[in-house]
């Protein structure tokens, strides 16, 4: 069963440890969880909009395959609408800019873990081969207590397998869960720190893997702090349909970086190419 991301959970065991609370500490962090786990709850169940089709097949010629690994992120729970889905919204950002249709497939699965991306790859065909995968996962190896060093290989046995079968892939790195409003202070705090750590372990590890690497805490993340309402679903912890569409395109230069038809890396973005310029001009 997945199970549900909260960072309450674990990060009141997270703050516990690492403040070495006293009882009364432990307790107040305790409260905290359990009024954040009330205030977030699981309004939207724990299936994501049915996405995968091909879509502007009015475009013609063969498609563009597109496959979308990782947690709930990736499958788009919080979208009403299968074209607000992160699929959705990636797949249409590509055929715009290709002038390709966009054959997408889906295997991420609502509360899944970096250790989970494997049987995830697992449900594809052996001679499948996705011209770009996109991975989204994190938030739960924080929720969950993960140490990074596991979360990363795991990120990277992915990486290196979807390489494999010859595909472009991007990471969009762990999101700032200090967004989370519901969650209260301290665990907020503990919880963007712990983020934050996770998501730069994954930007080096996907990048030295061959992958391009998207911050989504520093490309996209303001917005979500700034205008919680309407980037936020009606859970306030999963993006909203405009939520999708801006990390969509907080994503997209690196796919078309992936391709070869964009060249310059912008802020927020690591590019294996640029990564390896740099190593030679040192």
């Amino acid at each position: 069963m997945p199970r549900q991301p909260l960072l309450a959970v674990a990060a009141a065991a997270l703050a516990a440890g690492t403040l070495g609370a006293s009882y009364g500490a432990r307790e107040m962090l305790h409260r905290q969880a359990a009024a954040a786990r009330h205030l977030i709850g699981k309004p939207l169940g724990e299936h994501a909009p049915y996405a995968d089709r091909v879509w502007t097949s009015s475009h013609g010629g063969d498609p563009l395959d597109l496959l979308l690994l990782g947690d709930s992120i990736a499958a788009g729970l919080g979208a009403e609408r299968r074209k607000d889905t992160l699929g959705g919204r990636l797949s249409k950002g590509l055929a715009k800019k290709t002038g390709r249709p966009v054959r997408l497939r889906t295997v991420a699965v609502v509360g899944s873990e970096s250790s989970e991306l494997a049987a995830q790859l697992e449900t594809l065909e052996a001679d499948y081969a996705p011209d770009l995968a996109v991975i989204v996962v994190g938030g739960n190896d924080v929720t969950h207590r993960v140490p990074v060093a596991e979360s990363v290989a795991h990120l990277q046995r992915a990486v290196h397998a979807l390489r494999t079968r010859g595909a472009e892939v991007v990471v969009g790195t762990c999101p700032d869960l200090g967004a989370l409003r519901p969650v209260p202070q301290p665990l907020r705090t503990l919880g963007s720190r712990a983020s934050r750590q996770l998501a730069t372990a994954q930007a080096q590890a996907a990048v030295g893997a061959g992958a391009h690497a998207v911050s989504l805490a520093r490309v996209v993340g303001p917005f979500f702090i700034s205008n919680p309402d309407e980037m936020f679903s009606l859970d306030r912890f999963h993006p909203s349909a405009l939520g999708y569409r801006r990390t969509a395109a907080a994503l997209l230069p690196s796919l078309l970086i992936a391709l070869g038809l964009h060249d310059e890396v912008p802020f927020g973005h690591d590019s294996p190419r640029a990564s390896a310029d740099s190593r030679g001009r040192g």
